[in-house]
């Protein structure tokens, strides 16, 4: 059923069961969606490729389609029948990224969704893109306080500094063109996000290096870190509340590296860090740092050393305000969370 108001076009009747596909399904936030469509009672159907990890979907009643964002002719049959798609897949960055590779499976991938999504007759398109399409904010000035991001912030970083955001940034101008052609499309741009089920980042999660007492050091900046669960959430509220066009942070509490990791600390019972990086130097490092990554075993991609320094925080009033979103859940809980499963899947072991 649709409801028009001013500002949404798109509302859920509670007891609407829908058609819903979930692109990037096997993935941390798409499986997590699958997860509560199917507790909602949506027919969901997941698109993956041959090759991903089901772990997540094992225990789903969901249709299984598999497919590939870079072969746009399974894409026809992914969409058929479907009201809603989530489209959650992307490229993501890693230790040795690979700019072409990700234009090809974000930007490509997604431009050719939405055509097909469009030629559909899909009703609502809700693309999770992510805090690291609005670029950097500024480096704060000594002794000042760092400065927020909010949705008007743009790219405004050197792509090959950074390939996963451009890409991200890039995909949604995707859907900016496919909204011109009259797709309805929601944007979400989620923080750093924590939690249970983050199946592609076993060994290089900050939780796990912090239990494995694996990460020695650490630099100055920030983050927001994000529960999965509000992430879910959030992109719930956005298929019923959001504006066609619009962009929503999904963020949570916003934090010093300093502090995060000695949050992971207290929960995994581990030392923190505390040789603290100038950061200024870790930047100069980047180059020489990525042409020495193969033989180091790094605890981030060498992209990351471009951004040390750098405050990601965000102002998250506009979600929670148009998106009628509550308090995010305490970062020490996302951490807790993300403990718990990395330890249930063997990533960690038992504290005796």
């Amino acid at each position: 059923m649709i409801r028009q108001t001013r500002n949404v076009k798109f509302a859920i009747q509670s007891n609407h069961s829908m058609n819903v596909l979930v692109t990037g399904s096997t993935g941390f936030i798409g499986a997590a969606l699958c997860r509560a469509l199917v507790q909602q009672g949506h027919q969901v159907r997941a698109f993956h490729r041959a090759s991903s990890n089901l772990r997540l979907l094992e225990d789903l009643p969901v249709e299984h389609l598999v497919g590939d964002l870079t072969q746009p002719d399974t894409l026809a049959p992914a969409l058929a029948g479907m009201e809603v798609v989530f489209h959650a897949a992307a490229m993501l960055g890693g230790k040795h990224d690979e700019p072409g590779r990700m234009y090809t499976v974000t930007v490509e991938g997604t431009r050719a969704l939405l055509n097909e999504a469009r030629r559909a007759g899909v009703r609502r398109v809700v693309h999770t893109s992510s805090v690291a399409a609005l670029g950097v904010p500024p480096l704060p000035a000594r002794n000042a306080a760092p400065l927020l991001m909010d949705e008007t912030h743009t790219w405004n970083f050197r792509p090959d500094y950074w390939p996963y955001g451009y890409t991200k940034y890039l995909a949604e101008m995707e859907v900016q063109r496919a909204v011109a052609e009259g797709l309805d499309v929601v944007t979400v741009n989620p923080a750093m996000v924590v939690g249970a089920g983050d199946i592609y980042r076993k060994s290089s999660s900050l939780v796990v290096r912090v239990a494995q007492r694996r990460l020695p050091m650490l630099t100055e900046g920030g983050l927001n870190i994000v529960h999965i669960e509000d992430v879910v959430a959030g992109h719930l509220a956005a298929l019923q509340r959001g504006q066609s066009g619009q962009r929503y942070i999904l963020g949570g509490h916003n934090l010093s590296h300093q502090a995060y990791l000695q949050q992971i600390a207290a929960v995994v019972g581990a030392p923190a860090p505390t040789l603290v990086l100038p950061a200024g130097l870790l930047r100069r490092l980047a180059l020489p740092i990525r042409l020495i990554s193969p033989f180091l075993d790094l605890p981030f991609s060498p992209v990351t050393f471009r951004k040390a320094g750098y405050y990601f925080y965000v102002d998250t009033r506009k979600s929670r305000t148009a998106l009628g979103l509550p308090p995010p859940r305490p970062v020490s809980d996302a951490i807790r969370a993300a403990y718990d499963w990395f330890i249930q899947t063997g990533a960690l072991e038992a504290p005796r």
